[in-house]
């Protein structure tokens, strides 16, 4: 389901950004150059309006250690960098990419990467538990989310901004201090 595109809420009701508390999901719209934040220490993520406006989710990140996954040996730990969404895939997989098989691919500055955002067969018992480091590297989701996300990737022309990062600091969540983060090359 394609969510609306609407104006901004500092748009719609002349507030300063500054002023604009989060959204609840059920009530995000999303719009024309959002950009996700993720934060990996946390395991939180976030849509973020770029001119006001944000809503935040449960993640699970990549697990903590050297993991053997198809045919790799690696450090499994999901980078921190900026990446952009430019490509969506159906996996056959079910149980690692969930009932629907959708799989968000994730490009950095040097190409294709095998990472991307998806869900996963157990991800409600993975975002119940407090530690969420339980993926191959990915950002996994809810189907909700990712149903969001997906919205906001068709919405921008098949392009979506992801940031990850590792932590916000000692600063409150804000729209000001995640606007921060998509400032900073």
């Amino acid at each position: 389901m394609l969510a609306a595109f609407v104006p901004s809420q500092a748009q719609a009701f002349n507030l300063l950004p500054s002023e604009i508390s989060q959204t609840e999901l059920s009530e995000w719209q999303t719009m024309v150059g959002d950009v996700m934040i993720v934060d990996t220490e946390l395991n939180m993520g976030y849509l973020v309006h770029r001119d006001g406006g944000y809503t935040q989710f449960l993640i699970a990140s990549g697990q903590r250690r050297v993991v053997r996954y198809i045919g790799r040996t690696y450090y499994a730990k999901t980078p921190n960098l900026r990446w952009t969404v430019l490509d969506k895939e159906v996996k056959g997989d079910r149980t690692t990419f969930g009932r629907q098989g959708l799989f968000l691919r994730l490009f950095n500055e040097n190409g294709r990467t095998a990472y991307g955002i998806h869900t996963h067969r157990s991800i409600e018992v993975m975002l119940a538990e407090q530690d969420r480091y339980r993926s191959m590297g990915c950002i996994l989701v809810s189907q909700l989310i990712l149903d969001t996300i997906e919205a906001t990737f068709e919405g921008n022309g098949r392009k979506l901004d992801v940031i990850t990062i590792a932590g916000l600091g000692d600063a409150p969540v804000t729209y000001e201090t995640l606007k921060q983060k998509i400032a900073l090359k």
